[in-house]
């Protein structure tokens, strides 16, 4: 990869912001599950080999729901098994108790519940009331919990800065929900802009409400998709309020398939190469990163719609 051998991004830090960066990578589950085709197995286990292998530490592998719900990850079973050696974080997603059951048969020790900031969003993806979410997350979290200190629950909140059916979203709604994931147990909440209409200054907004609310910045992560190009903007508008874990997704995939309006997440390239600008240490190989999506996009046949891939896999042909 020539670009990183020139010197460049030119790293120009800034006062205020994280020294370093943890990544979230989720390509392989949010990216994954909004194909269309299902990706073979053996193609998903080999994109989270190569993902572990560019230095991210946090690789989120699959979902234990039900087939019937999303079935591209119908094949958590036997996807897990064939990943678990490696010497990364791999979280997955526990809908109920039964997905949890299914995830600690197999091993797991990191965990994450779907919850949503909004009643519509809460029907449509969970079938259930927003307090009748938080009732159902409640004993997952807390047998989580119980399995033993090394085990880690996240909690996603969907739908934090608008809502396809609802429009904007109150700043107390979503602090209401993020106070209750966390009084049962969450050890870390990711902010989700589910259908990527936020900008930077409801982000600062939000994220003042909540510490405002006691919840610590420590335990906070964003998750930004990039609808109308304002993922990045969004990413540093909240690394300036402290913010030091952002979900990407490599080459840029993903979506929602229970909010059609939600484009691709942030593309971890593209989020790398403002870290990097920023003097702001990931840890993660761009070169490698770039060569992994450009491998995941051959297989889905289609080029990755991250602005850095297409860059530096342009220079490198």
């Amino acid at each position: 990869m020539n670009t990183p051998e020139l010197g460049l991004p030119m790293p120009v830090p800034a006062e205020g912001l994280p020294a370093r960066v943890r990544i979230h990578e989720v390509g392989a589950r949010d990216g994954l599950q909004n194909e269309k085709a299902t990706v073979p197995t053996a193609v998903k286990a080999e994109f989270i080999r190569r993902l572990a292998g560019t230095g991210l530490t946090t690789i989120e592998a699959t979902s234990f729901v039900h087939p019937k719900w999303v079935p591209q990850l119908a094949d958590a079973e036997d996807l897990y098994p064939q990943i678990s050696d490696l010497p990364v974080s791999l979280p997955v997603l526990v809908p109920n108790e039964r997905g949890l059951d299914r995830a600690l048969a197999l091993g797991a020790r990191r965990v994450a519940v779907f919850a949503s900031a909004t009643e519509s969003f809460a029907k449509a993806n969970l079938n259930r009331t927003v307090d009748e979410s938080l009732a159902m997350f409640e004993p997952v979290v807390s047998r989580a919990k119980g399995e033993g200190d090394d085990v880690r629950v996240r909690g996603y909140l969907s739908m934090c800065f608008g809502d396809p059916w609802e429009g904007p979203v109150p700043v107390p709604q979503v602090v209401r929900v993020c106070r209750a994931l966390l009084d049962m147990g969450c050890d870390e909440l990711s902010l989700g802009d589910t259908i990527g209409v936020a900008t930077p200054g409801q982000v600062t907004a939000l994220l003042a409400a909540l510490t405002e609310a006691g919840v610590p910045v420590s335990a906070l992560g964003v998750h930004f998709h990039d609808t109308y190009g304002q993922a990045l903007a969004n990413t540093l508008a909240a690394l300036q309020q402290g913010v030091s874990t952002v979900d990407a997704s490599a080459g840029g995939l993903g979506g929602c398939p229970f909010a059609k309006s939600a484009t691709g997440n942030l593309a971890t390239e593209d989020l790398v190469w403002m870290l990097r600008g920023l003097g702001i240490d990931t840890g993660v190989d761009l070169g490698r990163l770039v060569a992994t999506s450009v491998w995941m996009a051959a297989h889905l046949g289609r080029p990755s719609p991250s602005r850095t891939v297409r860059a530096l896999a342009h220079q490198e042909s």
